[in-house]
């Protein structure tokens, strides 16, 4: 299915699509190096292509024996361009926390902003993102059926209060018996949905400007108005 994305400046997967989010038991077994199996295939899918690759997810097995959501993104030449460990491990209804090391790290590579599924509930992870450049972000996930409106309403809303353009791309199916939303999308900085995925499996393509970016934040300064810091009404100053 990769293939049918030729001519794709970049290409995105969803989070863990290869041992799947909800295979709790198989984290371990299918826990790997960044050398390992998958992101090999997928430097291989880079060159081939001429693209980034943003390999979605992959358990990540360190020197010490403890394991990651790694996110990985690819340059067309093969090579790593950036990882991110995700930071906001999830415990809800989930073994993610219980198993699997919370990354303390933001990572941007150049003006891309990486973040991982649940990482979308958390604003100041975003905030740091924008700070340290990220024009726009990726966000990889499981994103629960049960759930679709939040996965709309937060990358819409994580766009707009950033004023960046947003990739997410979210897994389809059933897994251990929970209904993936699937409705991968692409959000601009207004807030326009310039493409949503259905439900099945497939490849969805959206052509996007970047300069879109600087002109919403130079017509529409919010960014520069933040206040900071803002202490307690009554404190000591």
């Amino acid at each position: 299915m990769v293939a049918d994305a030729r001519g794709a400046d970049l290409v995105v997967l969803p989070e863990l699509w290869a041992v799947g989010y909800f295979s709790f038991d198989s984290y371990p077994e299918a826990a790997e190096s960044l050398d390992g199996p998958t992101v090999t295939l997928a430097r291989e899918w880079a060159r081939a292509l001429d693209a980034h690759v943003h390999l979605g997810s992959v358990i990540e097995r360190d020197a010490r024996g403890r394991l990651f959501n790694t996110a990985v993104l690819l340059a067309p030449d093969g090579t790593v361009a950036q990882t991110y460990r995700k930071i906001h491990v999830f415990g809800h209804a989930s073994r993610e926390a219980e198993l699997l090391t919370p990354g303390d790290r933001v990572a941007v590579a150049g003006t891309v902003g990486m973040t991982t599924c649940y990482d979308l509930r958390f604003p100041e992870l975003w905030r740091a993102m924008v700070d340290h450049g990220a024009e726009s972000a990726i966000v990889p996930a499981a994103w629960p059926a049960a759930r679709r409106e939040h996965w709309r309403l937060f990358t819409s809303c994580r766009a707009v209060e950033e004023q960046l353009l947003l990739i997410a791309c979210n897994a389809v199916g059933t897994q251990a018996g929970v209904e993936l939303a699937g409705t991968s999308r692409v959000v601009d900085p207004w807030g326009t949905v310039l493409v949503e995925a259905g439900v099945d499996e497939g490849v969805t393509t959206c052509e996007v400007d970047p300069a879109v970016v600087a002109k919403t934040r130079a017509e529409f300064a919010v960014l520069k108005d933040r206040v900071l810091p803002m202490p307690l009404a009554g404190g000591a100053r």
